[in-house]
């Protein structure tokens, strides 16, 4: 096959797993404040869309890391192909779109780690791996980011809680909590993760064209990406940010703990700390992590609150096979494309086939902003329910106060 029109299909494939990866990861940003009626669905993946996109600008690391150290450029010999490539990104997209349909807040990142190890692999053999970056990079991040985020989120929680508590002096009996503040505050801390999520997610797809650009001999090892490239994934992952991702919102919005103002704030807070640091460091870690770890910390922190450990325990689960389900999808691939052009036009004609069955069976329950945040939008019609009650009580004192006598007879 052409080498320049399987570069253009590698591009093309990428550009799509760029904008799977927006609105699976959206929820990363944006569910918190949606949950808390901090910010209006629609206007939560708009801005998160738009800070996706100046992010995708300020940070390359993480692109050197996927394009010259988790696969070999060129070693001994070996080099990686646009083939194999193509191969690693059908892993990636599949995977990213069955755990869309299932609502779990599954990371892409690793996907497409999985995907271009295994079809790397399979495709020319177990030397092409760096295991040391892999380990350094990927495998330790995954580990340590979100159990650190959680445990941020635990600690900030319980302090915000400790320091906005209101008791009677007299009495000692609690009094009506004046937390609002950060429900304003959430904008702020929820716009910071999706800026930060540009600054790392984003990089990935960069990493891989950069990677086939290198493969097909029209760019130097071990340079960066190039700024058509940088534009290009900036605005895919911005176009997917903005189409939603209802269905994983959902899920990090309410299924995994009952989301307040200042655990929301708390939860946002760690998540963007942990992105920044890593993006800075040139680690690929996986966001959607962090962002889980960050919410279940904080309903950890909440007295009163629960974790809804199943959905942690199903989330789990796919984090657990996240990398070798990609893996294996993208060792397949690899094998029938090595087959020729044949093979590679089975395993595009099939991807499209799998990709476009995924969506027809999400259209027979759709989620979208109307009903992503049933949970909230139930609190605030009891809350409205308090606040009429609450008038209309006041509005009968005061008649009484003008008529001390009682009703006329």
């Amino acid at each position: 096959m052409d080498i320049t029109f399987m570069v253009a299909l590698v591009i093309a494939l990428a550009l799509f797993f760029d904008f799977t990866n927006g609105f699976h990861d959206t929820a990363n940003a944006m569910a918190t404040p949606i949950a808390t009626g901090a910010i209006k669905p629609k206007t939560a993946v708009a801005l998160a869309a738009a800070l996706n996109l100046v992010g995708a600008f300020l940070s390359t690391e993480v692109a050197k890391t996927v394009s010259g150290g988790i696969i070999r450029e060129g070693s001994g010999g070996v080099q990686i192909t646009p083939d194999i490539i193509f191969a690693g990104l059908m892993g990636a997209i599949l995977w990213n779109m069955i755990t869309w349909l299932k609502g779990l807040p599954s990371s892409s990142s690793h996907a497409l780690f999985g995907g271009l190890i295994g079809a790397a692999i399979a495709g020319i053999g177990f030397h092409t791996v760096n295991l040391e970056t892999l380990l350094q990079k990927v495998i330790l991040p995954a580990v340590f980011a979100p159990v650190i985020a959680g445990l941020v989120a635990y600690v900030c929680t319980r302090i915000a809680y400790a320091l906005t508590s209101r008791h009677d002096p007299e009495t000692g009996s609690k009094l009506t909590q004046k937390r609002g503040g950060f429900r304003t505050g959430q904008i702020f801390t929820s716009s910071l993760v999706a800026l930060a999520h540009g600054t790392n997610d984003a990089q990935k797809t960069m990493g891989i064209i950069t990677l086939v650009l290198i493969a097909a001999g029209t760019q130097d090892p071990g340079s960066g990406p190039q700024l058509w490239v940088i534009t290009a994934c900036a605005l895919a992952i911005a176009i997917g940010t903005y189409a939603g991702g209802w269905r994983i919102i959902r899920t990090m919005g309410a299924g995994l703990t009952e989301v307040k103002p200042a655990q929301g704030f708390a939860a946002e807070s760690s998540t963007a700390s942990a992105i920044l640091a890593s993006s800075h460091l040139g680690f690929a870690l996986s966001t959607t992590q962090v962002a889980s770890g960050s919410v279940i910390g904080s309903g950890m922190g909440r007295r009163g609150t629960t974790v809804r450990w199943g959905m942690v325990g199903r989330i789990a689960l796919g984090w657990l096979f996240t990398l070798p389900a990609a893996g294996i999808v993208g060792a397949l691939t690899a094998l029938l494309v090595k087959t020729g052009v044949v093979g590679v036009v089975i395993a595009a004609v099939a991807g499209t086939a799998a990709v476009l069955y995924m969506f027809l069976v999400s259209r027979k329950s759709q989620v979208g902003h109307h009903n992503a945040v049933e949970v909230e939008e139930a609190g605030q019609a009891v809350r409205f329910a308090k606040k009429k009650a609450l008038a209309r009580a006041r509005a009968a004192e005061r008649a009484r106060n003008n008529n001390p006598k009682g009703p006329q007879r």
